[in-house]
């Protein structure tokens, strides 16, 4: 078997191959730094006898790469983003004109969302439409609340919380109303509904994805 393996290549095969047949000493040295080098973890006396025992599988090993630690990008948490004020209204933006805009798009939006508000709409399909509905520039009413001096306050929301509605006054006044305890009108057109704040006491995200269950209303 040992000389077959180092038997001469034929010639045509070695043109084709582009080889050269190596012989004698320098083709055993070519066998054993090749060894040498496919196992440097082993002795030249363990690879003979190895040699002599068994076959030997030669396969080339990439390196390892070490994989660092990927780090995923973290959000801001709840407490840095009181700390940043991201969601303070600044002063200067205060402005009851700069969010009429808004209010005209929500009017659209509310028409579209309930396939347009006509005297023979279904009540119910239209309520449980506005339950989900986003109040983003609606203008809200205060028409009930525990305290006195809520009830008639009148304002674009311009930020909905889980426990707040935060609205802007036409006299440019930032009002923050409870939602418990407090009962809303919104009107569009001819068309006046009400919001009970103790049953809207979610965020505007979590209620959009909410089941409400069909249930009589209850009063303050």
């Amino acid at each position: 078997m040992e000389s077959v393996v180092q038997s001469r290549i034929p010639s045509e095969q070695s043109d084709i191959l582009g080889v050269e047949s190596q012989h004698g000493t320098a083709a055993d040295a070519l066998t054993k730094t090749f060894l040498k080098n496919s196992l440097p973890q082993m002795k030249d006396e363990h690879i003979e006898e190895m040699m002599l025992h068994k076959a030997v599988v030669l396969e080339y090993k990439r390196p390892t790469k070490k994989k660092g630690k990927t780090r995923k990008a973290k959000g801001l948490n709840a407490k840095e983003r009181r700390q940043l004020k991201i969601f303070q209204l600044k002063p200067e933006h205060q402005k009851y004109d700069l969010f009429l805009p808004l209010h005209e798009l929500w009017k659209q939006y509310i028409v579209d969302l309930c396939n347009g508000l006509k005297p023979g709409s279904n009540p119910q399909m239209i309520q449980q439409k506005f339950l989900k509905a986003d109040f983003h520039g609606a203008v809200l009413t205060v028409v009930r609340s525990k305290c006195p001096s809520y009830v008639g306050l009148t304002g674009i929301l311009v930020q909905e919380l889980k426990h707040v509605f935060k609205i802007l006054t036409k006299e440019d006044k930032l009002k923050v109303i409870p939602k418990r305890n407090s009962v809303f009108s919104v009107e569009i057109g001819d068309f006046v509904t009400h919001i009970y704040g103790s049953k809207f006491e979610l965020r505007s995200s979590e209620r959009s994805a909410k089941k409400f269950k069909v249930k009589g209303t209850i009063d303050l």
